[in-house]
């Protein structure tokens, strides 16, 4: 009869080993759990969502009202605080700006205003744009950027509003079939000649009165004024 062989028991060691292996898995999990209550990670995926749907939605807040952003200052509106840049929202959308294509410069109706039509010794015109969309709804940039108002006598130009303008910036809106829309407020022109050498001068040449006829012609996005407006200066 072959008898039985005792089994081996391991050392006092040997077990020692395996409970301090036990016991660091276990840690190492309890350390996980409150990690992930203390990081919540899954906090970052959500926000990543939320900056990924950001452009649209600001496409859609920056078109809410009926006006267009002010050019910033320049040396002939630096007089006017209402010339300082503008953050209102430029045009009423129905929040769906992205889907709709560029407009179209045939659909679009671009006109130059003044608040008056003659100024008497003392008093600067106000200058402003009208927009007007007569197609289906579009997208367009309305900013800083694309605007331009332009003085002259015959064919001498007195004043370019690109000339000394500051900080030009764009602004992509949503204009709805038959909107019409305008500047936010008017740009002021103090009557002196602007050149891109003259920003920062106090004498520049001022344009004459007693009854001179000037004209205003504006652009915006790429699209001129028909027609420029006429308005005399006393």
């Amino acid at each position: 009869m072959t008898g039985t062989t005792p089994r081996r028991r391991h050392s006092p060691a040997v077990y020692r080993r395996r409970r301090l292996v036990v016991l660091l898995a276990l840690l190492l999990v309890v350390a996980g759990v409150v990690w992930l209550v203390i990081a919540q990670p899954w906090k970052g995926v959500a926000a990543g969502s939320d900056d990924a749907a950001a452009p649209a939605d600001s496409v859609a807040a920056q078109a809410t009202t009926d006006e267009l952003p002010v050019p910033g200052s320049t040396k002939a509106a630096a007089a006017s605080p209402s010339a300082s840049p503008s953050a209102t929202p430029a045009a009423s959308a129905s929040g769906a700006a992205t889907d709709a294509a560029p407009c179209v410069a045939t659909d679009l109706d671009v006109v130059a205003t003044t608040d008056k039509e003659s100024y008497a010794s003392g008093q600067n015109p106000q200058l402003s744009i009208e927009l007007t969309n007569n197609g289906p709804a579009c997208t367009m940039n309305v900013g800083t950027s694309t605007q331009v108002f332009t003085i002259s006598s015959g064919d001498d130009v007195w004043w370019r509003s690109t000339d000394c303008q500051d900080q030009p910036s764009d602004m992509i809106v949503l204009l709805e079939e038959g909107q019409t829309v305008s500047s936010a407020s008017p740009i002021e022109w103090d009557r002196t000649r602007s050149s891109v050498d003259s920003c920062d001068s106090g004498n520049r040449p001022t344009a004459s009165g007693g009854g001179a006829t000037y004209n205003l012609s504006v652009e915006i996005g790429g699209i001129v004024s028909q027609e420029a407006t006429t308005f005399f200066l006393y």
